[in-house]
């Protein structure tokens, strides 16, 4: 019972957090007059101030002195929540460079192929098991991705990189199972150095945004915090709570709000070898639905 009662917490977290993620691009072009690497070195400076009250707040002290000792005491946990830091900066680093260089549908199409390596990984390192009709869905979506990839003549940098990096982010954090707020403050503490100098440079350079006179941009800089660390928070969640693959399924929320905001309101060209691929994987999310809905009946009739 009480497993089933964290299954839906996570379940609900997870939806809330990608449909926050699917709109985030709305958010990320009203800052793409600032390069990608400042808009990023912003995100994570504002994104730990905001985490570090949210502690405060919720008097989360001993447990974030707690988490810190234990991963210094055990060098295989601390190389995890480094590779996890590291992990979540390269991804947010690319993401927000293809929004603001017009490749939002390339980037929905990263996060559509995302699954498959978290369904890959949840396999390999947490031995999950999937019913035939999960193993068929994947086959069928590995088939319109590679028929994709061989239509348009090459391979999807922006896709694959946004793919990979965020998989192995959610596989780091399952293997932590690390209180969220306490995970995503010391993510952003890892690299908040090379944040600070990158910003620092930039302002004493004159070459930044932050400071300069626009007083909308500087606010939308400190909201990016906020942004960042709420979707985090409810992601860490879900992902504690959830098996990886149908973590991983749910994620076709936010690439689907991301494509319709490409297409419909950047007005980003969409082919129909692409419309091809897009439908075979939203077939093969169909059939892994289905099957999750018939195993979380089975369980609950337990």
């Amino acid at each position: 019972m009480i497993i089933l009662q964290n299954r839906k917490k996570g379940l609900l977290a997870a939806l809330v957090c990608y449909c926050l993620w699917g709109i985030l691009p709305l958010y990320w072009k009203l800052l793409e007059s600032a390069s990608a690497y400042e808009i990023l070195a912003h995100r994570i400076i504002w994104s730990l101030l905001f985490m570090i009250i949210l502690l405060a707040l919720f008097r989360m002290g001993g447990i974030f002195r707690d988490t810190v000792k234990d991963l210094i005491s055990h060098r295989l946990r601390g190389a995890l929540m480094i590779a996890a830091s590291f992990l979540i900066t390269a991804n947010w680093c690319i993401f927000i460079w293809a929004v603001t260089h017009d490749h939002i549908v390339d980037s929905s199409f990263g996060y559509y192929i995302n699954p498959l390596v978290n369904v890959f990984l949840g396999v390999l390192l947490f031995h999950e098991r999937l019913s035939k009709l999960k193993w068929l869905s994947i086959i069928i979506a590995l088939i319109g991705i590679i028929g994709m990839s061989v239509e348009l003549g090459r391979l999807p940098l922006v896709s694959v990189s946004l793919a990979f990096t965020f998989a192995l982010y959610g596989a780091a954090k399952k293997k932590l199972h690390i209180n969220p707020f306490v995970s995503i403050t010391l993510e952003t503490l890892l690299v908040m150095p090379l944040a600070l100098w990158y910003a620092g440079s930039l302002y004493l350079s004159g070459e930044g945004h932050f400071l300069m006179g626009n007083a909308a941009m500087n606010w939308l800089f400190v909201g990016a915090g906020i942004v960042t660390a709420i979707p985090l928070v409810l992601f860490s969640a879900g992902a504690n709570n959830l098996p990886l693959n149908v973590l991983g399924f749910c994620q076709y929320l936010s690439p689907s709000l991301s494509l319709l905001l490409g297409i419909f309101l950047y007005h980003e060209p969409f082919t129909t070898v692409q419309l091809a691929g897009f439908s075979t994987i939203w077939i093969s999310l169909v059939l892994f639905t289905i099957s999750d809905f018939r195993e979380q009946r089975h369980l609950a009739g337990k």
